[in-house]
């Protein structure tokens, strides 16, 4: 038994060196710039057939022997096979469900039987049944941005292709020529992604808390491709605002992972300063704030002072748009997230609270890096933006015609995180005004910690049972670019054929860059109550720089009990939290390097 234990751990040493060893040695001749990758491939079998376009058994046959594992490899065999016919008045077509949203590609496997070349087909990815129903530049607004999503290919004589780059869940295959029939052994889901496990764990008495949890956890780790994306199906970018919840997600359930790094100094790299990040003055901001965050959870000194020459920079930038008067004059694209960007003074409030965010980051990671002077020069910075946000703060509820009006939220949770507003105002007045109508997926994280902040871990959870829960009740298997609670009367599953007299939920609702089946249904900034419940329910809060001192305080809520862990640098943290006689009782296993504050 210890022999087999031993050759594990050695193959695990070794295995880096043996795919070294297998690159043959004519291709490094060749190429010496080689792009390594950190991804793996699985091939995923249907998990059932959605939609037909024939039952009569004349133009689609057998169709459930897609459903058997296959091993992508065409053979000579006789045996029964899955065909599609066509004649000059039907062209057959089926839709596969591969069970859940995944980034990757298509396999198709061909016989003997067939012509050679076999057949002209269609093939249409979607994240949703409505999405593969669609034409691209249809009414529906589908469309090949980023990611084709809409393709015709040429499937070979007996043999193997695989296609498509991109996000869905749902494949439809059309024949597109007439008198043709279509012999295929398997048609497999191909995904792409990075294979690490789950260091962060969250389970409580409630089963949809659970499955909330989980699914943001899985709609970041879908989107750490080569690079940490927005969305899989668009804009596969490197979008710095969106990966500050992402970042957060990574931090409560990977750990560190160098997809964090990679895309961070890409976007450094491609972004000279005095240019703003994505062309976006707060996107530069998130750059900074991420850095302050990364470093508190990682710990990792060496990365820091790799920035030190842009991230001085970027400060310097910053002061100078702040008036003598302590009003933030950002530039370029004012934005905090789209549905508040018609919303002036709600933009003008969370600008405000994001430069004075910066500041008191930049103060913070400068002493750190030794750039005393120009600490000082952001710690008066920000008293000075304290001094005209409190005022912007008392006039912030004058400008809100209603105070659930679009982007009103937004501005009140970031005010209230950075002290421009009290957490119980901003609470009573907006946040908790009207339940989850106003959130967002991508600031709705911002909002649930300024609900924490105010003392209201209740009514966060509940939002997060109705806002995020309900992209669940629609067959959601990871969370949207946007939602909106109004969409759902009378709503369609995204996993179904929309029945008629019902809205299509994905193709019937959305605006701006997310109109129609543009919308991404896998979009990781929408995965804020994952690092959410690990921090206030689970109550995990790190102190200080690399998790050396975290702080364990939950909120339990009408919860029974919770348990999970949270990776730190030293090992993972286990927590465990019960109800007992209205008392909350805990248990935590630490590593010894890290000191636990209640």
């Amino acid at each position: 038994m210890k022999q087999n234990n031993l050759c594990i751990v050695l193959s695990f040493l070794l295995l880096p060196l043996m795919l070294k060893a297998q690159l043959p040695s004519v291709v490094q001749d060749a190429n010496k710039n080689i792009r390594k990758t950190e991804l793996t491939r699985t091939y995923l079998t249907p998990t059932r057939i959605v939609w037909q376009s024939d039952k009569t058994g004349n133009y689609v046959k057998n169709p459930d022997l897609l459903l058997n594992p296959g091993i992508g490899q065409a053979d000579m065999n006789a045996r029964d096979k899955f065909k599609l016919i066509s004649d000059a008045s039907h062209k057959g077509g089926i839709v596969l469900d591969f069970g859940c949203e995944i980034q990757g590609g298509l396999e198709i496997v061909t016989t003997g039987a067939n012509q050679n070349p076999a057949a002209r087909v269609r093939v249409r990815f979607g994240e949703s049944v409505s999405e593969v129903m669609n034409d691209v530049k249809g009414p529906k607004g589908a469309t090949n941005d980023h990611a084709m999503r809409d393709e015709e290919v040429v499937l070979p004589w007996m043999g193997c292709i695989q296609l498509g780059q991109t996000g869905f869940r749902f494949v439809r295959i059309d024949l597109l020529d007439e008198h043709v029939e279509l012999d295929l052994t398997e048609i497999n889901a191909i995904f792409t992604y990075r294979d690490i496990p789950y260091r962060g764990s969250f389970t409580s008495s409630d089963e949809r808390l659970n499955k909330i949890w989980m699914t943001g956890a899985y709609t970041v780790h879908v989107n750490m491709q080569e690079y940490l994306w927005d969305g899989i199906k668009r804009d596969r970018l490197v979008w710095i605002g969106d990966l500050h919840p992402e970042i957060m997600t990574v931090n409560a359930v990977f750990g560190y992972n160098e997809v964090v790094p990679k895309s961070l100094d890409l976007i450094r790299n491609t972004t000279p300063l005095p240019d703003w990040m994505n062309g976006i003055s707060s996107y530069s901001i998130w750059w900074l704030l991420i850095q302050r965050d990364w470093y508190y959870y990682q710990g990792d000194l060496a990365y820091l002072k790799e920035q030190r020459e842009y991230l001085t920079g970027l400060l310097r930038h910053l002061l100078g748009k702040v008036d003598k008067d302590g009003r933030e004059q950002l530039d370029g694209n004012r934005f905090l997230d789209w549905p508040s960007s018609e919303n002036k003074h709600g933009i003008d409030a969370g600008l405000q609270s994001l430069m004075l965010w910066a500041m008191n980051s930049g103060n913070e990671l400068c002493l750190v890096l030794g750039e005393d002077q120009l600490a000082k020069e952001c710690a008066a910075a920000a008293k000075k933006l304290t001094k005209a946000g409190q005022k912007l703060a008392k006039e912030y509820k004058k400008h809100q015609t209603e105070r659930d009006a679009p982007g009103a939220k937004q501005g009140a949770a970031l005010m209230a995180l950075v002290g421009l507003m009290k957490t119980e105002d901003a609470d009573k007045n907006f946040l908790s005004y009207n339940g989850s109508r106003g959130f967002s997926t991508f600031y709705g994280y911002y909002m649930l910690k300024a609900m924490a902040e105010a003392g209201n871990c209740l009514g966060a959870m509940d939002v997060i049972r109705e806002f995020w829960g309900a992209m669940l009740d629609l067959g959601a298997t990871t969370f949207w670019e946007d939602f909106n609670i109004d969409w759902l009367p009378n709503a369609s599953r995204i996993d179904e054929v929309v029945p008629e007299g019902k809205k299509d939920i994905h193709g019937d609702y959305g605006a701006y860059c997310y109109i129609g089946l543009r919308h991404s249904l896998c979009h990781g900034w929408a995965s804020g109550p994952t690092s959410w419940l690990s921090e206030y329910v689970l109550g995990v809060k790190v102190l200080e720089p690399g998790c050396k001192t975290i702080q364990i305080r939950p909120e339990l809520g009408d919860l029974e009990w919770v348990e999970g862990t949270f990776p730190t640098p030293y090992g993972d943290l286990k927590i465990s939290h019960k109800v007992v006689n209205g008392k909350v009782e805990s248990q935590i296993d630490a590593p010894k390097e890290i000191r636990i504050v209640r």
